[in-house]
């Protein structure tokens, strides 16, 4: 029987004179938890009351709102008030059951019912449709919920909150209403949702969700500001059920508007030490270029960095438009305002309970009694987060009264660090791979790197135990070690026909020249053991240590959502090998890689060079396995290491230098771009140098018969980002190739981490 029947069998029972009674008792019987003294204190009377028979309603609607019983019958028996009760149970135990695409925790938030509180059915009921409604906007209309209560001794309960969650509601169409200027093809690769497809069985965007679609309608308004379109809304999207009531169709109502270019740009400037042309050089638009409210965040960033640069870090950048209708054009005034200068008091890290002070400290770019800026702390969230030891990092500055200070919370909540990986794969130079790690980002809570990783290849086996310490002796300093055994069975693979063993042990120091400059110094000792048919074939043990330092220059303008890059990144080193082991050699090396993006970030143009050389010192003779190669991946359209020297017995005999390089282009095709497939063509390049081939040798008059000059290949292919690495094809021809050089038409590279 349910709450409603008590209460209505509490009010027919009761026994109310035809007028008011005075109350000279209260008698409570039922309770086993509560006494009559809480009993009347709940019910609101006192003797020496008058009682009718609507104060005895009004005393069984008190009882019942109190929660606290589950059966209730309240009458008058001359002057006595009696009250009949049963104890609602008390909850033990709240849990959900049977949720797989929604976490248990995301749901608890959502349940009211608390344990040690008294059982209420009112309270479970309204959990059942807060659930409901979470499980609707994920798209699972057809869910069901059923609380179980689970009867315990002691008058104690627990409830289980059963779902069934069936499937989810799918979107069958996207369509636009109003879009007279874009077509709804482009405006769906703009928003998040997408049409449901067979093929998008990786990804959630194609289930109808209620708060996605809010979103996409941010989103196609910032898509139309973007180009122009000032006055653009989006005024209604709606979603229903089609006639099956299998999926959902979708529709936005857009209002165009007409389309603006930007009018008169001025700048309010009160320095007078800061010319004025240098702050109009850094503005990203020019008057008559089409509105885009981007140039205006970028204008406003410029701005802010260029009076910096002339000691005034305190500034506001206040963007005031005036848009003319007639001629249809945006006119806007930066208005740039000194403030006070503000310092920081105090920095104040909270919420974690595993990261160390330290290590969060050494990721800030400002400590307490520097400057307040905005900037400067955005800069440094950006740093915490970029450390991916938290899910989420809050900078919240708070003002202290009548002081030109602040103070700093910057609060985190972690996240785990430890990562697990497997993999399986293929490519050309290792054929089948295998391989299984476990990587901790952030060792015992200090921020340290520790690695073990091994891989089983079909021509290569590798074993690594790697430690960093970002910040060694507290400063800006990395450091480390690396561990590895690696073995190499190339004698069953084309071109390199030799055996290797090495284990390697060697030590690193890395630190920060510039914003953009890095350097590192690395010192090595390799333990080899090979077998290669130019030096007789047997076993051939080694010791090589080596002493190296390089430079680095990393400038990259990400386009997360393309996965796209503009900048260039640089390296160039060298490297003494010698300190009595058993071959001495210095080896140069560099390569550079420049990118561009273009057509709204969707294209890129990527060009890439490197090169080494290898410079024997004295008598020194540098056994081919340590020589550089050229083909396969390195120049598409040739096999691996199938350019350059053979020997008389077909197999590579290396150079001790080389040129290689390479340009393409990358474009999108037909697929949705959140598949991150992108088509590419190709020209490449490469030239190999003579290998170290003493006077004399069996192979040295062979060398006279094969040209050793440039080689160029051009193709196609297709690049696949997949949720579980990247995936290569492409199709290359050599456009100039010797007569012995070996062909690889083909190419197909896999590899994946999950």
């Amino acid at each position: 029987m349910n709450t409603k029947k008590y209460i209505a069998l509490g009010i027919a029972c009761a026994v109310v004179p035809a007028g008011a009674a005075t109350l000279s008792r209260v008698d409570v019987n039922g309770t086993r938890r509560m006494d009559a003294e809480s009993v009347r204190i709940l019910a609101g009377v006192n003797v020496g009351d008058n009682i009718t028979s609507g104060r005895v309603n009004e005393i069984t609607k008190k009882l019942q709102d109190s929660g606290y019983f589950s059966r209730i019958n309240v009458s008058m028996v001359g002057n006595t008030l009696k009250i009949n009760l049963t104890e609602s149970p008390i909850i033990s135990q709240v849990t959900v059951e049977g949720n797989d695409e929604i976490s248990t925790d995301d749901l608890k938030k959502e349940i009211k019912l608390k344990e040690r509180a008294t059982y209420d059915e009112t309270v479970i009921a309204a959990d059942v449709q807060r659930l409901l409604t979470v499980y609707q906007r994920k798209g699972y209309f057809g869910t069901k919920i059923n609380p179980k209560k689970i009867e315990l001794d002691n008058d104690r309960v627990n409830v289980v909150y059963e779902i069934t969650e069936g499937h989810p509601t799918y979107i069958s169409d996207i369509d636009f209403t109003g879009n007279n200027r874009f077509s709804s093809r482009t405006l769906r690769g703009e928003i998040l949702s997408r049409e449901h497809a067979w093929w998008r069985f990786m990804t959630q965007f194609d289930v109808f969700d209620e708060d996605r679609i809010k979103y996409d309608q941010q989103l196609l308004r910032q898509f139309y500001l973007r180009n122009g379109y000032v006055d653009a809304n989006v005024v209604n999207a709606t979603g229903k059920f089609t006639e099956n009531r299998e999926y959902y169709s979708v529709t936005f109502d857009i209002d165009e508007g007409e389309k603006y270019k930007f009018g008169e740009l001025t700048i309010e400037n009160p320095f007078p030490d800061v010319p004025n042309e240098k702050l109009y050089d850094v503005m990203k638009m020019s008057t008559g270029d089409t509105y885009n409210v981007d140039r205006v965040e970028e204008t406003i960033s410029a701005l802010r960095g260029a009076v910096a640069d002339y000691g005034y870090a305190f500034i506001t950048v206040e963007p005031i438009p005036t848009k003319d209708a007639e001629n249809r054009t945006v006119s806007i005034k930066f208005n740039i305002e000194k403030t006070n200068r503000i310092y920081l008091n105090s920095i104040n890290i909270l919420g974690n309970v595993r990261t160390f002070d330290s290590v969060i400290e050494q990721s800030l770019p400002m400590r307490a009694g520097d400057p307040f800026s905005l900037q400067t702390i955005e800069e440094g969230r950006q740093n915490l987060m970029h450390t991916r030891f938290f899910k989420s990092v809050q900078m919240v500055p708070s003002r202290i009264a009548d002081a030109n200070m602040m103070n700093l919370d910057v609060r985190v909540e972690e996240q785990p660090t430890g990562e697990l990986s497997g993999g399986v794969g293929w490519s050309n130079i290792n054929g089948f791979m295998v391989d299984a790690g476990i990587t901790e980002n952030n060792f015992m809570g200090r921020g340290q790197v520790v690695q073990i990783k091994g891989s089983i290849a079909q021509y290569q086996k590798q074993a690594l135990f790697s430690f960093t310490e970002p910040y060694l002796f507290g400063r800006a300093l990395s450091g480390g070690f690396d561990v590895a055994y690696t073995m190499y069975d190339y004698k069953g693979l084309t071109g390199f026909d030799y055996n290797r063993d090495s284990l390697t042990v060697s030590g690193r120091l890395g630190w920060k020249l510039t914003d953009h400059w890095s350097q590192s110094m690395r010192l090595s000792a390799a333990f080899d053991q090979n077998s290669d048919p130019q030096q007789g074939g047997g076993m051939i043990h080694a010791r090589l240590y080596s002493l190296g330092t390089a430079f680095r220059y990393y400038n990259l303008d990400t386009n997360f959502e393309q996965h796209t890059h503009t900048g260039i990144v640089g390296n160039m080193g060298v490297t003494y090998t010698g300190f009595g082991g058993t071959t001495t050699y210095m080896r140069y090396y560099g390569d550079a890689t420049a990118m561009v993006n273009f057509l709204d970030d969707r294209w890129q143009l990527k060009t890439s060079i490197e090169g080494g050389y290898i410079e024997p010192i004295g008598d020194d003779y540098i056994p081919r396995v340590y020589r550089y190669f050229l083909g396969g991946e390195s120049l598409r359209g040739f096999d691996v290491a199938g350019v350059g020297r053979i020997s008389q017995n077909s197999y590579s005999l290396g150079g001790l230098w080389k040129v290689n390089g390479s340009t393409q282009l990358n474009f999108p095709i037909f697929i949705p771009d959140e598949y991150q497939v992108k088509g590419f063509v190709f020209a490449d390049y490469g030239i190999l140098g003579d290998p170290d081939v003493p006077h004399g040798h069996e192979n040295a008059p062979y060398l006279q018969e094969i040209g050793s000059g440039w080689r160029t290949s051009a193709g196609f292919g297709v690049y696949w980002n997949t949720p579980m690495g990247p995936m290569n094809f492409s199709w290359g021809w050599p456009l100039k190739i010797d007569k012995n050089d070996k062909e690889r038409r083909f190419l197909l590279s896999f590899e994946t981490q999950f």
